[in-house]
């Protein structure tokens, strides 16, 4: 439970979210269970229509490829391989800056391709499809206001491993099976560089996107986000980090190089062949499901990876790559986590949290320190699931080291300069087609509805997301950052019942390790999340959505269009 759903309960909320869950099915697999549910997989042919089973007592029909039993991790050697850090990447010249051809910018090339990644000691190498060859790809590191040009070429296979849904928007039997198009999540970009869903193109083809880097220092990560099959495309390893860096965070002398450890972590499902699996439902020629849970979380494509330290102060660098799962991260010993940044940068100042909350898409930008564990192990963990072993060293404990009180100065955003407020409600409906699968929706508006949300270029606007389901869902916007400004809890079962707003407790604050600018947020059940953004940049045709990807996938995602003031 994060700080921010513990006050939520004091105030006297309902959100029993996870055992209304629970008692109702709603979650495919629990960790480390269903090893006989079918699964699709690297070993599976994709068919042209798929059916199978998930954790529920429904028979589901019998699928018709081969299946295979789920690995269990509890066989699996603890902390026997190596924490790999990808490598940061050089460019391969210099190309004309689209802005402004009398400059040239550093040009990058990078291939999707698929390629045979070792994810543990003890299993065979597994099918991945990659950037670079590598899961997560290559890093990219910047300087703030330094723009870049990245090729993205399309040398993926042009049949699926995974199990694509053909009922689902985008993912129709008149588009290719294999598409992608790449999104820098949590960039500032013109349009065209913005990883627009339907911008997808098929293998063969390429695309140059301009990066401005026009921001304050940061992780940013990169994905795919071709329409219908982004879910799949990341499960299969399309993710990777990219940093900007500035002189205001230079001048913190905060831990760098062997001392600053990006980590991308993401829950994953494997057979006993040591092979990803995607669950799949019961419902014939329709494999959506509306969540996807793995028995493992991987710390940059390794399954329990070790790393050795030394008894100082770290900087970890985390992003939650997971489909749908939020993690909890924490400390074994019981040591406090330090958040120094969220999504967006660094925070006005440090916050002490003992248990860190991260849904899909959301960084952290974390202190770490372990001068108090010298000669001893420490493990990352989410909940009970183990993820990354430190190794202290036993070497002589340095003098402590100060964390900065001030980190950088917060331009807050005042309600009072807001031009609009906007009230988003989320809503689930039932498929009765497609035997009563949930899906969820943004003010009952599908993808291919008319843009409904178009705010003035350089505008201030709230966006009040009223979430009458069971599910926390996070809600990335893309080309701005924002703030959050408060949660509230409401009678969402009344407001459904079209009886008004029925208001319950005050209006909550944003967890410390939140209160920072910030591309994702946490709109959790029978709650009103209220965020404040400046649309600033640039002008042009956008997205938002849900990032837990299958929601996205049913069409849990609009787009938004910025528009020049007349």
């Amino acid at each position: 439970m994060s700080i921010t759903r513990r006050r939520l309960l004091t105030e006297g909320t309902w959100l029993a979210t996870f055992a209304s869950v629970a008692a109702a099915g709603r979650f495919s697999f629990e960790l480390g269970g269903c090893d006989s549910v079918p699964h699709s997989g690297a070993d599976a042919a994709p068919p042209a229509s798929s059916s199978g089973g998930v954790c529920t007592s429904t028979v589901a029909a019998a699928p018709p490829f081969p299946v295979r039993p789920l690995l269990r991790p509890e066989t699996l050697a603890r902390f026997v391989d190596p924490l790999p850090v990808p490598p940061v990447l050089s460019p391969e010249g210099m190309r004309p800056d689209p802005e402004d051809p009398s400059r040239h910018l550093p040009y990058y090339r990078v291939t999707m391709r698929e390629a045979a990644v070792r994810v543990h000691r003890d299993l065979p190498p597994a099918r991945a499809w990659t950037y670079g060859g590598l899961m997560p790809g290559p890093t990219f590191e910047v300087r703030s206001g330094h723009g870049i040009l990245v090729e993205w070429v399309n040398d993926l296979p042009e049949r699926h491993f995974l199990p694509v849904d053909r009922t689902i928007h985008g993912a129709h039997d008149d588009r290719p099976e294999v598409r992608a198009v790449v999104h820098l999540h949590g960039a500032k970009v013109a349009a065209e560089s913005d990883g627009y869903p339907d911008d997808w193109y098929p293998p063969g083809h390429s695309k140059i996107s301009h990066f401005p880097a026009r921001q304050d220092a940061t992780m940013l990560w990169y994905h795919d986000h071709a329409m219908g099959i982004e879910r799949l495309n990341q499960y299969a390893g399309l993710f990777g980090v990219f940093f900007i860096r500035d002189d205001e965070e230079d001048a913190l002398h905060l831990p760098a190089g062997q001392y600053e450890i990006p980590l991308v972590l993401c829950d994953r499902l494997f057979d006993d062949k040591g092979q990803l699996s995607y669950p799949i439902s019961g419902v014939p020629g329709a494999p959506w499901v509306s969540e996807v849970q793995g028995h493992v979380v991987i710390a940059n494509g390794t399954i329990f990876p070790f790393v050795d330290v030394e008894p100082r102060l770290y900087r970890l660098r985390v992003v939650n790559a997971s489909n749908s799962r939020t993690l909890m991260l924490s400390r074994s010993d019981a040591v406090p986590l330090v958040a120094i940044g969220a999504d967006q940068g660094l925070l006005p100042a440090p916050a002490s949290v003992p248990a860190l909350e991260l849904a899909p898409a959301e960084r952290a930008d974390l202190l770490v320190d372990f001068r108090s564990a010298a000669g001893k192990d420490v493990v990352l963990k989410t909940d009970l699931v183990e993820v990354l072993q430190f190794r202290v060293a036993a070497a002589p404990v340095p003098a402590p080291v100060a964390i900065p009180r001030s980190l950088r100065r917060a331009a807050f955003l005042d309600t009072a300069s807001a031009r609009k407020t906007r009230n988003l409600v989320i809503v689930e409906r039932e498929q009765r087609e497609y035997q009563g699968r949930m899906q969820m929706l943004f003010d009952g508006r599908r993808w291919s509805d008319p843009v409904t949300e178009q705010p003035l270029l350089d505008s201030v606007e709230i966006w009040s997301f009223f979430n009458t389901t069971d599910d926390s869902h996070p809600i990335h916007l893309h080309a701005v950052r924002f703030q959050i400004l408060d949660r509230q809890i409401f009678e969402a079962d009344l407001f459904r019942m079209g009886r008004g707003i029925l208001l319950r407790g005050k209006p909550v604050p944003p967890d410390p390790a939140e209160a920072g600018w910030k591309d994702t947020v946490r709109a959790h059940p029978g709650a009103i999340t209220r965020i404040i953004a400046r649309f600033d940049g640039y002008a042009g045709r956008y997205v938002w959505h849900c990032h837990n990807l299958e929601h996205a996938a049913n069409e849990m995602m609009r787009p938004f269009e910025i528009v020049r003031q007349a």
